[in-house]
């Protein structure tokens, strides 16, 4: 892949969720994100590329902040939801917050229209301090930065 402008850094964040081109070994987030990691950046070739993944989706993100959903909803929050990256694949944060959503409140859980408006209430320290795939990718852009 040519990059017309050597100077920039490329940065691409997918979910780890939802890709099919992992290897059937791969079981767990951690291979997943590895591999996954090494093979785009591989595939890429370039020095200036990094490819990190949301673990499980961005909405990992957003559960590391259990006060920015409606109060039924947070009550309902899963334990292993304190660590939102190890909401898994059984049921990835956006199908945790549809289900609860639709038992706990009667509506939908809207990945645009819900998302939007809690990412924007998000405070980025809580989902760094709780989300380490997170932490990653952000120290990784502060240090390209300096």
């Amino acid at each position: 892949m040519d990059f017309v402008d050597a100077t920039h850094t490329y940065h691409m964040v997918i979910d780890l969720y939802g890709p099919t081109f992992y290897p059937n070994t791969m079981k767990t987030a951690d291979e997943r994100f590895d591999w996954g990691k090494k093979e785009l950046e591989k595939k890429v070739n370039h020095p200036k590329f990094y490819q990190f993944f949301a673990v499980h989706e961005t909405e990992a993100w957003l559960l590391a902040d259990p006060d920015l959903f409606p109060i039924e909803v947070k009550k309902a929050l899963p334990a292993k939801a304190v660590n939102p990256e190890t909401v898994n694949f059984d049921e990835p944060p956006a199908k945790l917050l549809e289900r609860l959503y639709s038992q706990k409140t009667g509506r939908r859980y809207k990945k645009v229209t819900n998302g939007r408006e809690l990412f924007g209430k998000l405070d980025p320290n809580l989902a760094y301090g709780k989300c380490p795939r997170l932490k990653e990718l952000l120290d990784k852009m502060l240090e390209l930065a300096e």
